[in-house]
């Protein structure tokens, strides 16, 4: 009888015992990098946001946003100094001054805002077209205040051809280099605005991978800690069971992390860089309407022009149904509340509340003003926008900082929250990366051995 010998072939590897426990293990190093790799894109992601809009375009841009202000006032200044006519010796002092003071400004904005163009051309002929409309309307202002001063008169409109001479240095200003500067504002801030609707979408996906993958990792090695405990009759190996709850406190950690990050984005984008903008360029508005104060008693063919202006401009800072500045003035002085426009969402708080009040007590002085002048008391009505109407603009820019300053502590503190959690989420990620990785090789190298 011939006994016919079988061979049975040895089961494939992935059926094995070492098999399986190198495909499970396989399986859960593959979601830990899943993990610690979202963690490390989500920390980069933050930190990207953080640095455009808590550190180099989000302060630059504010700082443009200072250009429309200083050229406005430069415009504004002129238009005191010519009314003043060869009295009020020591405010034209002032008012020359302050002109070179916001010359400056201009210049240094102008060179921060080409700094922030970058490669951009567009941006960069911008500023250039800035800068050279900027010198011709130096020349033109120079000549009116040369002239003026060659041609002395009496408070109130100066000579036909100082006057001339001064419309067209405004209408470059008005017409050219604010709309310029406020363009360049608005172009600088979609860079500031871009990156934030890059992060306030990336963030989230970023965050939902890392809780996704926390429970992914931890389901794995709960499924290889039952399987090696069945499999040798043990129970469960310590390093694994540490490794697990390192897992699942990295992913709460981690995820808790990148939410407070977003967060302080939000915060840092919403309720500081946007009121801070908007602030600035409410104080670059305001400046320009109480130039159009000097500007309504310097240029008499264009007064209903300069008071139709300042009622647009009042109109953007606070909107109100009226048709004409007489309702204006009564409607804003009624406190009824309810505002719209640039400043109506800001107006909440205490400091909002002093922002009110002071725009209503500049817009009162602004009717006695505007009285004066319609009464033919032109002498007046110089004395009182040299002084109670400019204390009241005073007071009210005064108040406008006040809250800018209270909206730019928000920012600072939003991105020195969000730098401080992101400085800790760095360091949880090597240590807790190298911890775990070293806790499962502790945990299935020697069962693996055991086959060897």
């Amino acid at each position: 009888m011939t006994v016919v010998s079988v061979r049975v072939p040895p089961a494939p590897a992935r059926r094995s015992v070492p098999g399986r426990i190198r495909v499970i293990s396989g399986v859960t190093a593959g979601c830990l990098v899943l993990l610690f790799a979202a963690l490390a894109a989500g920390g980069l992601t933050v930190r990207d946001g953080l640095q455009v809009i808590g550190r180099d375009a989000g302060p630059q841009v504010v700082a443009t946003a200072g250009l429309y202000l200083a050229l406005s006032d430069m415009d504004a200044v002129v238009a005191d100094v010519l009314v003043m006519g060869d009295a009020y010796e020591r405010e034209r002092d002032k008012a020359t001054a302050r002109y070179e003071q916001r010359r400056s400004e201009a210049n240094q904005a102008l060179l921060k805002a080409f700094e922030l163009s970058g490669d951009n051309e567009a941006e960069r002929r911008t500023v250039q077209s800035v800068l050279d409309g900027l010198g011709a309307y130096e020349r033109l202002a120079g000549q009116a205040l040369l002239l003026n001063e060659r041609s002395p008169h009496p408070p109130g409109p100066p000579p036909e051809a100082v006057v001339r001479l001064y419309r067209q240095a405004t209408d470059l200003m008005r017409l050219m280099l604010l709309p310029q500067a406020y363009n360049l504002t608005l172009e600088n801030g979609t860079i500031v605005r871009r990156t934030y609707d890059d992060k306030a979408t990336t963030v989230p996906l970023l965050r939902g991978t890392v809780v996704l993958a926390g429970l992914l990792a931890v389901g794995c090695l709960v499924w290889l800690q039952v399987y090696l405990a069945r499999r040798f009759r043990r129970v469960f190996g310590p390093a694994l069971l540490i490794a697990t709850l390192a897992v699942a406190a990295s992913t709460v950690v981690g995820a808790a992390a990148l939410g407070q990050n977003e967060q302080a984005l939000r915060e840092a984008k919403s309720a500081g860089f946007d009121s801070v903008l908007a602030l600035a360029r409410a104080r670059a508005i305001s400046n320009s309407m109480q130039g159009d104060q000097s500007r309504y008693l310097l240029d008499k063919e264009r007064a209903d022009t300069y008071e139709h202006t300042y009622l647009d401009k009042s109109l953007s800072l606070l909107y109100v149904e009226a048709g004409n500045l007489e309702t204006y003035h009564a409607k804003v002085a009624d406190n009824s509340g309810g505002f719209r426009g640039l400043l109506g969402p800001e107006l909440v708080g205490a400091k909002g509340a002093q922002v009110e009040e002071a725009y209503q007590r500049f817009q009162a002085a602004d009717t006695t003003f505007r009285t004066l002048a319609a009464d033919g008391r032109v002498g007046e009505a110089v004395a009182a926008r040299l002084d109670p109407v400019s204390a009241a603009f005073g007071a009210y820019d005064r108040s406008l900082v006040a809250l800018a300053d209270e909206h730019e502590s928000v920012f600072d503190r939003a991105i020195d929250r969000g730098e401080s959690t992101l400085g800790g989420l760095w360091l949880l990620l090597p240590f807790a990366a190298g911890v775990i990785g070293l806790l499962v090789v502790t945990g299935v190298w020697p069962r693996l051995k055991e086959y060897r």
